[in-house]
């Protein structure tokens, strides 16, 4: 056989891309069996509790009318409310609904908050349609699900391509379907929404403050400074922009991005400022920013670097990339960046992985706090909220930390071991009705 044939054959029998449903369940697998988690809990957290399916019409700016999917998955609610994101991107289906909306419930349970766990979205590219497009969207995706949600019941958030504008939108579109004296008890329905709308100070750097709180924390713990450090960072939105900005600050040097537009690298630095403001000028692209070089899209988790921060999309880190990796410091911004045989690999390499449900939690953990404050019809100013996350996340990171330690595991596992048997005793306590 010549070499030729054998390299197309190993091609032609290389294993299928696994799906993010595929990571998280033998992600959940592996923490369930070292736990000895009770099969019958096993059962009832390998699947969903609901799934919710809902095809709406919209009337576009030109009067023809567009049929559109969107998708809401509840997990599991044995802590409290579902919580989670809703994302609009082409690659949004009921499979990455249900491994996301599982992730959350991960995500909800480790930061010791009580909700359970959801996700969604509806399956479209935003960048097709105009804002009065979007707006009509979300209010007909909003009153199409509105059975379905409710500030006790499930409360979506940003994620993907919606923002704070978004939840404006869907927060006012449920409080006008409610009676006159029951609308501003449920302002709630959603977080993160606008500060004079409702929402809380800071909740648009939560997420991101976060992941540079965990990679600070982790430093910390290995005695190295963050002065100096070269990072890499893909997506730049709120969670990429904000995690560089205050490592930054740290001293810490950008050295590569990447989104959707492009990639680029500038090994001497480049500004986080510079490059927002220039995205804001460029319809939130980074590709042709003048002060750094454009690279191969393949090339840009193989550049040089100490930490790099996935904060995009699922499945970016694989075992096609991963032994090409030079950072030291994986820090997941996004939802299940890292497949398991990319895992596998960066472990093996002795690379450290600070797990999503950890890493990016600072989101839902602001958004908890935006719910009590409706709640509660009180108003935090900023220093507050960033003292209170700053907390809060420090607890996660200790407890997950000084598990992972003892145990002699990783983080991912301990992190899932840990939120795993919280849910596990909540779902004891409270025994199987009727």
């Amino acid at each position: 056989m010549t070499t030729l044939t054998a390299e197309v054959n190993r091609k032609a029998v290389k294993a299928p891309v696994k799906s993010m449903m595929d990571n998280v369940m033998e992600q959940f697998g592996s923490a369930a069996e070292q736990i000895d988690l009770h099969p019958n809990i096993k059962k009832i957290l390998s699947i969903t509790n609901n799934e919710i399916i809902v095809n709406f019409p919209v009337k576009m700016d030109n009067g023809n009318v567009e049929v559109f999917t969107g998708y809401r998955v509840q997990h599991n609610n044995a802590l409290g409310p579902y919580k989670g994101g809703l994302r609009y991107h082409p690659t949004v289906d009921i499979d990455a609904a249900r491994a996301l909306a599982m992730w959350m419930t991960w995500k909800t349970s480790l930061a010791g908050l009580p909700f359970g766990g959801g996700k969604g979205g509806i399956k479209l590219d935003p960048s097709k349609y105009s804002q009065t497009e979007l707006e009509r969207i979300t209010r007909r995706f909003t009153y199409a699900l509105a059975d379905n949600i409710g500030p006790e019941h499930d409360i979506p958030a940003p994620d993907v391509n919606t923002n704070s504008q978004t939840m404006a939108w869907m927060a006012d579109t449920y409080m006008s379907t409610r009676p006159p004296a029951e609308r501003t008890a449920n302002q709630h329905v959603v977080t993160g929404k606008p500060a004079g709308s409702g929402g809380l100070e800071g909740r648009d750097r939560a997420t991101g403050y976060g992941v540079y709180l965990s990679i600070k924390f982790w430093a910390e713990k290995h005695d190295k400074s963050l002065n100096g450090k070269k990072i890499i960072v893909q997506g730049f939105g709120n969670v990429g922009y904000w995690a560089a900005y205050f490592l930054e600050k740290d001293g810490a040097k950008l050295v590569a991005v990447q989104d959707a537009y492009g990639s680029i690298q500038n090994q001497k630095g480049i500004s986080v400022e510079d490059l927002y403001n220039y995205i804001q000028i460029n319809d939130g692209s980074i590709a042709d920013f003048p002060k750094a070089r454009p690279i191969e899209k393949t090339m840009f988790f193989t550049l040089n670097c100490d930490i790099c921060i996935p904060a995009a999309l699922g499945n970016q880190i694989t075992e096609e990339n991963a032994p090409r990796i030079k950072a030291r410091l994986i820090a997941e911004g996004a939802n299940g960046p890292t497949s398991v045989e990319g895992e596998k690999i960066l472990l093996e390499r002795g690379i450290n992985i600070i797990p999503d449900i950890l890493c990016n939690s600072g989101g839902v953990v602001g958004s908890y706090f935006e719910w009590l404050q409706n709640r509660n019809g009180e108003l935090w100013q900023l220093d507050e909220v960033m003292g209170k996350l700053d907390k809060k996340l420090k607890e996660s990171f200790e407890k997950v930390y000084s598990y992972a330690e003892r145990e002699g595991m990783d983080m991912r596992t301990a992190a899932y071991c840990l939120a795993i048997e919280r849910i596990e005793k909540a779902n004891k306590q409270r025994g199987i009705f009727p």
